[in-house]
């Protein structure tokens, strides 16, 4: 049986392997590595809060897209970002 205690999430950082937007085949960010989980996860809730307003102000506007593709790379900033702290967490 094991008996180490598992890391505490307060002390969990980001790994920064997670990468997003991606230019010829490479990416063009990353996730940086060392951020506290709870600093990563309210950095990730206020894209995606803006990335739902901009999809919904794109889903009612007819003339420009501007909207939707501020929610795409909104979005993929966020996802990156949970998709980081998730890598940490199975850490």
């Amino acid at each position: 049986m094991n008996n180490t205690n598992p890391p505490q999430l307060s002390n969990l950082k980001t790994v920064g392997l997670t990468t997003f937007l991606y230019c010829s085949e490479r990416p063009l960010f990353q996730v940086s590595p060392g951020l506290p989980i709870g600093d990563a996860l309210a950095q990730a809730s206020d894209l995606l809060s803006l990335a739902k307003a901009f999809a919904e102000d794109a889903a009612y506007s007819q003339d420009s897209d501007r909207h939707a593709w501020a929610a795409h790379y909104l979005t993929a900033m966020g996802k990156a970002v949970v998709d980081d702290v998730v890598q940490a967490l199975a850490a």
